[in-house]
């Protein structure tokens, strides 16, 4: 069983970052992998707390496609995977129900505007 846990954080600018929290001593043991193929240039960095590190992870360029990509992150100690985040891109979103209430509040909000606008001119 891993001695490590994971907190996740948002993607911001083609990077994913997470918060570990290792029961251990020394430097957690971590490789992310993208379809079994590990990523490169992960950079962790030990926090001022005891036990606690920051995870970065570059989201590469070919890695973002059509679809779902799902990303794994391992404790290389005992291989245990102790998270995971993914990309959604391309059609598959068309289905997804976020992309359609993001085009619904488009449409409202278009539909604001021509009302606010009727009601401008009629009064």
């Amino acid at each position: 069983m891993s001695t490590l846990s994971l907190a996740p954080a948002p993607i911001r600018a083609g990077v994913w970052r997470a918060t570990i929290t290792q029961a251990g001593e020394g430097a957690p043991q971590i490789e992310v992998t993208h379809l079994e193929k590990p990523i490169e240039n992960i950079r962790l960095t030990e926090e001022k707390a005891a036990g606690r590190w920051h995870l970065e992870v570059p989201i590469p360029a070919e890695a973002i496609s059509e679809g779902v990509q799902t990303f794994l992150v391992h404790d290389r100690g005992n291989g245990e995977c102790i998270g995971q985040f993914a990309i959604v891109a391309g059609e598959v979103l068309g289905d997804d129900i976020r992309a359609e209430v993001d085009l619904l509040r488009a449409e409202l909000d278009m539909l604001k505007r021509a009302f606010r606008r009727h009601c401008v001119e009629t009064g």
